[in-house]
């Protein structure tokens, strides 16, 4: 079974590789920088850090918009981070971006008015979330803790794609599914054991 992550340009591609390959140690865990490539691959990981925008146009430059949304029609891909804002309609960074438009949605900026609670702009660290009963959050507490880095979020909680929310200032989507598709706005690869716990769980989920 293969996972391939995809290089794009942009993601923490050694440490999420690093941590599929501890997450499933029976997966052979491949760099992607070719959309002809995930042919070969039964899951699909993207990456994200940086900006937005160009997160969006480095996947469209290298080919992987079309590529992945025909992968995922019969075959399940995570997003990270970045990789989950950009599935997303459109962001308001940079005066505002359109994103993938897979998920209908926007992204916008914490509220500096959040900096009155003495919490800081971008939201860094470890935090809790509270997630739905689904496969895959099996062996992962309420309120459990993942790392978080960012300074945009999605506020649309109620949105039926929400898989789980955190709490900073105020309540944002930290994870979705829709389809065969799952993505997180906290970083797994950096979240100890519950994000191994995510990632393996990632690996064994068929939708």
């Amino acid at each position: 079974m293969i996972v391939g992550v995809i290089d794009y340009g942009m993601g923490n591609l050694h440490s999420v590789s690093k941590a599929l390959e501890h997450a499933g140690p029976d997966w052979d865990v491949r760099l992607i920088d070719s959309p002809d490539q995930l042919a070969a691959c039964d899951r699909a990981v993207l990456p994200g850090v940086g900006a937005m925008g160009a997160c969006v146009q480095g996947i469209k430059d290298a080919g992987f918009d079309t590529a992945l949304q025909t992968f995922v029609q019969t075959k399940p891909m995570m997003g990270v981070c970045v990789g989950m804002q950009a599935l997303f309609t459109r962001g308001d960074e940079s005066g505002g971006v359109e994103g993938l438009d897979w998920v209908k949605g926007e992204i916008n900026h914490f509220p500096t008015s959040i900096r009155q609670q003495g919490l800081k702009i971008p939201h860094m660290g470890w935090n809790q979330i509270e997630h739905h009963d689904h496969a895959l959050f099996d062996g992962i507490a309420p309120g459990e803790r993942f790392y978080f880095v960012h300074s945009f979020r999605s506020v649309d909680v109620g949105s039926p794609y929400v898989a789980a929310t955190a709490i900073h200032g105020e309540r944002f989507v930290a994870a979705i599914i829709q389809g065969n598709v799952f993505a997180t706005q906290f970083h797994p690869e950096k979240s100890q054991h519950a994000g191994l716990t995510l990632y393996s769980n990632f690996l064994n989920w068929t939708p």
